[in-house]
């Protein structure tokens, strides 16, 4: 637990650490602070930015949207390594999340499950976003992985914090799906070797899930609405089924391996909770599973997704 670093002491920090830092406009005095505490902050919270583009990605960081103010972050962390400087206070990143694992985090122990969200991390975490679709196929640049890794360990370092003190949007916050497409367990054991620490510990790889062919299941989403009947197109379409009625979004009834208009609706009213929107301004979500949001209700519900 400490006072947040001044933005000097930040920058030093990063820059000690090997990182090329750029300072975004007025970002020291760029913040949230009127909407609630800043510090006493107990760790550092990564992030994907779901877009595409370096020039793009810092300006929608730093002013966030219409209905979420910005700045979204403290830094954003480009395809090339660069860190954009965009916040120097509160910062609209983190939300609400599990207060259990706040205060793993300020013991520096394991991480338990995230299933609440009631704890401000705003107030308690800086925020580093990693600029990356977050599509589970956009790449992740070694050079960016490594400046995610410097990132953490200079702030870690600052405050004399362990890589216990690092965390994943998804460990926070249930729903969450990001940073996706690396695991934060490998990039704390990254950041507690560059710190000279004892690395936390991996967790045993788990036991063996049933999988969810992603391709096969928007085949199903596609064509079974259209069809007489309730024909299995593909019998995955069942462990999501049984996934969303616990969820509280389709009723026990519907479960039938069809993925019919009323499974279409439910799956839509899932990717609404996770903040997914149609593919044009405006338009709800469609309820044709996607990566991101099957990968999230796997991870709640007990399957992989394959395909």
């Amino acid at each position: 637990m400490a006072a947040p670093l001044m933005a000097e002491r930040l920058l030093s920090a990063l820059r000690a650490e090997g990182l090329t830092v750029v300072e975004v406009g007025a970002w020291r005095t760029r913040n949230r602070n009127h909407k609630g505490p800043w510090g006493p902050v107990n760790g550092v919270m990564i992030h994907h930015t779901a877009t595409s583009g370096t020039v793009r990605t810092v300006e929608i960081c730093r002013d966030g949207y219409a209905d979420l103010p910005g700045p979204l972050c403290h830094g954003v962390i480009a395809k090339d390594g660069q860190v954009y400087m965009v916040g120097g206070g509160r910062a609209n990143h983190a939300g609400l999340g599990d207060p259990d694992v706040l205060r793993a985090v300020i013991s520096e122990t394991s991480l338990p499950t995230d299933d609440e969200a009631t704890a401000d991390g705003n107030a308690h975490f800086y925020g580093f976003e990693a600029e990356n679709l977050g599509d589970g196929e956009d790449p992740w640049p070694d050079v960016q992985l490594e400046a995610i890794e410097r990132v953490s360990a200079a702030v870690c370092r600052a405050h004399g914090w362990t890589a216990f003190s690092v965390i994943g949007h998804l460990e926070w916050q249930p729903g969450k799906v990001d940073p996706l497409g690396f695991g934060m367990d490998a990039m704390r054991a990254r950041v507690a070797d560059r710190l000279g620490d004892t690395a936390p510990p991996i967790p045993l790889p788990r036991p063996c899930l049933p999988v969810v062919d992603l391709p096969l299941l928007v085949a199903a989403a596609r064509t079974d609405p259209g069809r007489p009947g309730n024909p299995v197109s593909y019998p995955g379409v069942r462990t999501v089924e049984i996934a969303l009625v616990d969820e509280g979004l389709l009723e026990l009834r519907y479960v039938d391996g069809h993925f019919g208009r009323v499974t279409l609706a439910a799956y839509s009213r899932w990717q609404e909770r996770l903040g997914h929107r149609g593919r044009r301004p405006g338009q709800p979500a469609d309820g044709i599973p996607g990566a991101a949001s099957l990968l999230a209700l796997g991870a709640r519900h007990g399957f992989d997704v394959g395909g």
